[in-house]
């Protein structure tokens, strides 16, 4: 029997799945990694511990499943999106931290290019809006702060990837350069119509088309891995940004079907089809996969700060040990005592598009708890995500009549309840919450005949649990007006301001 190996590159940490031919988790291996905070605003990760813990996990994994590389069929890599790096094409070393998708130390850039009138042309071509979160502006700064970077580019030594291209790189030798349309659909320099480089767009970046690598479908063979790992020459056979490996991972393949991943951020992706529409409400349009010459595209909406937020109680305040340990906290409380708090600590996304909101927490009293403002960061999250499936229902005239949902955060059941009552639908969680894994694993399978097709797939897909909506409707109208007005005292809190110059 084989087996199929996903490579899940994540925001915080590294993992590595190993699935059966039913979709069976056989072993799972995982290791968190630094995050880099530089200034205010400002998130890096160091490319070398990416690649170190990303490839321990695999080792560990196929030790933990007892299985050589040889029992391996293929690999599958799925990654945190738009993060960028920038390496030596010659010695093969980063010339700078990535910068992480999070990081707003471009904004002003990106305002500025809003003001000149740039974002129908971005918009129409990449179908994204002109943000810092995307890639592009952060190849620029780097060109622009690095010393000898603009140099190196020119003479075509540089090598831009996201994070799948890095991963790919160094898994092959230094052998291919190249990445899936998903993920380059994710830089604001790709057309998602011509599914190609955009030359108008390279020239508005000032980024040279010689560092840009290969595009490729997302289910196929890449390459094969270097022998020098211990990982044998296994094929590398699918590539996805995490939140469209997800939304196949969640088998969304028709249209208006809907998922929502909680990770670091909370990513809730439609399947839209084979015709890339264009969002009105303030969502992004972006290449879901391409299979087989087939090409199809998601609409979606993107929360910066998910997860994170829990993460936030636990590492900046202190009031919980363990993430795990939200879910008790809130429950020590009916309600949120009237707290909201907006975790706009990388500014927020998707609907609104604010590079100058920051966090606030309102409504505190005397009488506010731990267990208030836990139950405040878990209702933040719902709160969140019910905005952009209302602006996602406006933007494409469908509205859900279910919400499939993953991530780690997915295993909090106080936090799916609260999700199920704002939305006034039934949330719910598979049987296997990897889904991102298990998306990337689907599409490496498909690209090596493990799987014959898609539909052999669709049948695995297991309910674990679904939640119905229990809260009367003016109860739900109240909470979120209270939470809208906390949204508007978050937002431009920080117009005009400076980032500080960085050290090159």
């Amino acid at each position: 029997m084989s087996y199929i190996l996903a490579l899940d590159q994540g925001t915080t940490s590294s993992r590595a799945i190993v699935f059966a031919a039913d979709g069976r988790i056989v072993a799972v291996a995982q290791k968190e990694f630094t995050q880099i905070f530089p200034h205010a605003g400002w998130v890096e990760h160091d490319p070398h511990e990416i690649w170190a813990s990303q490839i321990g996990v695999a080792i560990e994994a196929l030790g933990r499943a007892g299985l050589n590389a040889s029992d391996i069929a293929a690999i599958g890599i799925t990654n945190q999106r738009e993060t960028t790096i920038l390496w030596d094409r010659e010695t093969g070393e980063p010339i700078h931290n990535a910068i992480v998708w999070q990081d707003r130390r471009t904004a002003e850039f990106c305002e500025q290019l809003k003001a000149d009138g740039a974002g129908a042309l971005v918009q129409q071509k990449t179908g994204l809006l002109i943000d810092a979160y995307f890639s592009a502006s952060k190849i620029r700064w780097m060109l622009d702060h690095v010393d000898g970077a603009r140099a190196k580019a020119r003479a075509g030594r540089l090598a831009f990837g996201t994070v799948d291209s890095w991963l790919i790189w160094k898994l092959t030798g230094g052998r291919e350069h190249v990445t899936d349309v998903s993920n380059a659909s994710r830089t604001m320099l790709f057309d998602i119509h011509t599914l190609s480089w955009d030359e108008e767009l390279l020239r508005l970046f000032d980024v040279p088309s010689s560092m840009l690598p290969q595009v490729r479908p997302s289910s196929g063979v890449y390459g094969e891995t270097s022998t020098s790992l211990g990982l044998g020459q296994v094929p590398i056979a699918g590539v996805a940004g995490d939140q469209q490996s997800a939304l196949f991972g969640q088998m969304c393949r028709r249209p208006g079907m809907s998922k929502n991943t909680y990770g670091t951020g909370c990513f809730l992706l439609q399947n839209i089809g084979t015709t890339p529409t264009m969002s009105r409400n303030q969502l992004v349009t972006t290449v879901a996969w391409q299979i087989g010459g087939r090409t199809e595209y998601a609409l979606e909406g993107s929360v910066f700060i998910g997860g994170a937020v829990v993460q936030w109680l636990r590492d900046g305040l202190g009031i919980i040990r363990t993430a795990a340990d939200v879910e008790a906290l809130a429950l020590t409380v009916p309600d949120n005592g009237g707290v909201y708090l907006v975790p706009a600590f990388a500014g927020l996304g998707a609907p609104h598009w604010d590079s100058f909101a920051r966090g606030a927490m309102v409504g505190l009293t005397r009488g506010t708890t731990a267990g208030h403002i836990a139950r405040a960061a878990l209702e933040s999250i719902a709160f969140q995500v019910a905005d952009l499936l209302d602006a996602m229902g406006a933007d494409c005239g469908i509205h859900a009549t279910e919400l499939r949902v993953d991530g780690g955060a997915a295993a909090n059941n106080t936090l799916m309840q609260i999700q199920a009552d704002l939305l006034g639908v039934p949330v719910v969680r598979p049987a296997v919450t990897e889904t991102t894994a298990l998306g990337a694993a689907c599409l490496a399978g498909l690209g090596v005949g493990y799987w014959r097709s898609a539909d052999d797939l669709t049948g695995q897909w297991q309910v674990d649990r679904r939640f119905d909506p229990a809260m009367h409707p003016e109860r739900v109208r109240a909470l979120r007006q209270r939470w809208r007005e906390a949204v508007e005292r978050a937002k431009a809190w920080e117009p005009g301001s400076s980032a500080p110059v960085a050290a090159s």
